[in-house]
């Protein structure tokens, strides 16, 4: 089964999300800011990370970049799922190694499509 850790600090996309993997089988892990996220990065491994930027404690930018200095985790595949949707922003989460930067608001379905086609080209 594969693994998804979704990072937002925004309820009804945390519970939407979290419904919609589950359904699509996969073991679903949920942090509400980037140290939560971080914590759960040190037992778990997940297959894909999504990744809200304006979070309180550490924002996804500065999560990214912890992840991208743990070897472990090179393997994970990282998208951004934000609303900063300026093309500063967009560079900026590219430029820290995300594999794909989504803008809010967001087709649940195109999001599906672009995590089934990360993990399963490895």
């Amino acid at each position: 089964m594969k693994k998804i850790l979704i990072v937002d600090d925004e309820p009804n996309i945390v519970m939407s999300l979290e419904y919609t993997f589950r359904k699509n089988n996969f073991e679903v892990f949920i942090a509400r800011d980037g140290q939560e996220a971080l914590d759960i990065l040190k037992t778990e491994l997940p297959d894909i990370i999504i990744l809200d930027v304006m979070m309180p404690m550490v924002d996804g930018y500065a999560t990214l970049e912890q992840i991208k200095q743990d070897e472990k985790l090179s393997g994970c595949k990282v998208i951004f799922l934000s609303a900063k949707n300026k093309t500063s922003d967009i560079q900026r989460g590219m430029a820290l190694g995300a594999n794909l930067y989504m803008t809010k608001p967001f087709s649940v379905k195109k999001l599906i499509e672009e995590v089934n086609q990360l993990v399963n080209h490895v």
